[in-house]
């Protein structure tokens, strides 16, 4: 089966509120279930994207096995298969999860519990049917134990508008977050090192792909990573964790405006501003971060930290405000509906393969980078940030479409190419750093205080400038990986 499910997170006190109120049309039937999941030594299955539990429901037990993508926010879609079984030892009769699990079945084991105490409901909404599950509950592993409280939307009939709809009901009711975690996910992470911050992986994409679908897979991908971040963000100031959500913020607006061509959505630009507006929610305090890191002087770090201190409740107000939970839920379902063309004139554009659509964009920002780096230690602030913008841009397109590209031959050029464009993104990273601080520090009314004029000095805007014009001229003379 394939199942389609939207995830959402909430509070302890939220889930009361809501089991208070109950929007659902119903009393909610109650169970309470234990489900034991199974994987290798090795996280063999974790691995693949693949999770094997069997779940007791009073007495009926099942055993599942999905297969999704990981990658996705909200774990919309994803492949399931059930049965009944007798025990809590796995069966694998089955050719189809024989052929699955390959070579694991041997090495199975239980790895850990998780308990849930579960409310559901039946929802109809005109066409549409909804299985409603509110779940309290613990990760059980060994000696650690972790609570969470989440609500799982399946569309059982319909169109999977109906479960955004409805997600934005409960939303209003209670405060709510798209889900990034499923209940197996939640048990390897209580197993491993605490969370932290979480870089941009790369996405799974296959050469016969569309751009539309390579797109949505991107997409998918930039708004977990955003997720996870704000995630640690919720319990911690950490200051990687708010780079990495901002980093995933710029990765989408600019994967948005680099596949601008595949939609004809009037959402799409309303999206692509309230993601701007996030991201900049989240600027003052990446740029009091990088100031802290370079502050020189003591007295000049300790008021950088004082307005770090208020730049982070802002930042918590920005993330937990309504803007920003509607944000995340409208860009989920306009990323996992993909009804982006309302016109059919454009079909053959719709459909162009993605490594045919990539070279083409490679193409065109590797123009702007290449002329608009020319005579760079003359140009002016604006001049040089535009560069970057297209530099950014280039590489972030290099970084997404790169599974398209896995010859020997690409992947060494690809790696090389990488490596120039860091270097140059580093550099021009500094440089905008330099040309901020100055009007960062006035805002801050810091201007005057020791140290400060360390951070935008002229010596270091010269040498910096130099660097960038070097490492210009070098991704020029770098071979490009795809043609």
């Amino acid at each position: 089966m394939q199942e389609t499910e939207l995830k959402l997170e909430l509070s302890q006190s939220g889930a009361r509120s809501l089991l208070k109120e109950n929007p659902f049309g119903s009393s909610p039937s109650v169970l309470q279930q234990i489900s034991i999941y199974f994987d290798t030594p090795g996280w063999d299955l974790s691995k693949r994207g693949l999770s094997l539990r069997i779940r007791q429901s009073g007495n009926e037990r099942i055993q599942t096995v999905k297969a999704g993508n990981g990658a996705a926010a909200g774990s919309f879609t994803r492949e399931e298969w059930e049965q009944p079984v007798a025990g809590d030892t796995p069966i694998l009769d089955d050719p189809q999860i024989r052929d699955l699990l390959a070579e694991a079945g041997p090495k199975l084991a239980p790895l850990f519990e998780v308990h849930v105490k579960r409310h559901s409901w039946n929802v109809i909404d005109g066409d549409a049917t909804i299985e409603v599950a509110l779940d309290l509950g613990k990760v059980v592993a060994a000696d650690r134990e972790a609570s969470f409280c989440e609500i799982e939307l399946e569309k059982e009939a319909g169109s999977p508008r109906a479960l955004f709809a409805l997600a934005r009901q409960v939303d209003l009711l209670t405060p709510t977050h798209v889900g990034v975690l499923s209940k197996a996910e939640r048990g390897y992470h209580l197993l491993g090192p605490a969370p932290g911050a979480v870089k941009a992986a790369s996405t799974p994409l296959m050469s016969e792909m569309s751009a539309t679908t390579a797109f949505a897979h991107i997409a998918a991908a930039c708004l977990r990573q955003f997720r996870l971040n704000e995630r640690v963000l919720g319990w911690s100031r950490d200051a990687e964790a708010l780079h990495q959500a901002r980093v995933s913020l710029r990765r989408l607006r600019s994967l948005c405006s680099i596949c601008k061509s595949l939609f004809h959505d009037s959402r799409f630009d309303h999206l692509r501003e309230e993601l701007k507006w996030l991201a900049s929610e989240l600027g003052d305090a990446r740029n009091i971060d990088v100031m802290v890191h370079r502050a020189s002087s003591e007295a000049l770090s300790s008021r950088l930290q004082n307005a770090r201190d208020d730049a982070y409740a802002a930042v918590e107000a920005s993330l937990s405000s309504v803007r920003a939970r509607s944000l995340m839920i409208d860009a989920t379902e306009w990323v996992s509906i993909r009804d982006w063309r309302t016109d059919q004139s454009d079909e053959a554009l719709a459909d162009q393969s993605a490594r045919d659509f990539a070279s083409e964009v490679f193409d065109k920002f590797w123009k702007k980078v290449a002329k608009g780096g020319k005579n760079l230690i003359d140009a002016d602030d604006e001049t040089r940030h535009k560069l970057r913008i297209a530099a950014k841009k280039l590489r972030y397109a290099a970084e997404f479409f790169e599974p398209l590209y896995n010859s020997k031959s690409e992947a060494k050029r690809h790696r090389r190419f990488i490596t120039m464009m860091e270097d140059l993104q580093d550099q021009l990273g500094s440089l905008n750093d330099l040309a901020t601080a100055h009007d960062m520090l006035a805002a801050l009314e810091l201007s005057d205080v020791a140290g400060a004029k360390d951070l935008y000095s002229a010596d270091d805007k010269s040498k910096l400038l130099k660097d960038a014009a070097e490492a210009h001229d070098g991704l020029v003379d770098t071979r490009r990986f795809w043609r």
